[in-house]
């Protein structure tokens, strides 16, 4: 079991950059594949990007690719989502998720703990 807690969110103007964190309690943090999703109001929950378990390799959704990056540092038990050139559409809420299965995936239903979320709101 882990429990995840997010951090970081606020809000920024269009062309801004914000940093989002998530702490990872528990045991075996390394042995996750992380990932971040979003939340838009009156829109369903989508993938952002995720990170394998050593750290070495990611994977971004389309709309963010060259704008954000996610990192880990497995001995904090901490993953990142840093977001620049922010744009009004990234304006969601920002979950992180955490999956016991080895490859990392965009989908939702194969992570296995989900944070509460935090707030990013984008103004143009």
């Amino acid at each position: 079991q882990v429990q995840l807690v997010e951090s970081g969110g606020g809000l920024a103007q269009a062309g801004g950059s914000l940093s989002l964190s998530c702490a990872a309690s528990g045991r075996a943090f390394s042995s996750y594949v992380m990932g971040w999703f979003r939340q838009a109001p009156g829109k369903e929950r989508e993938f952002v990007a995720a990170v394998t378990r050593s750290g070495y390799s990611t994977v971004y959704a389309d709309s963010v690719k060259g704008r954000f990056t996610i990192s880990r540092d497995n001995a904090k038990n901490t993953v990142y989502l840093q977001m620049n050139s922010l744009k009004p559409e990234d304006t969601a809420v920002y979950f992180c998720a955490a999956d016991k299965g080895i490859y990392m995936t965009g989908s939702s239903s194969a992570y296995d703990y989900w944070g509460q979320g935090t707030q990013v709101t984008v103004s143009s």
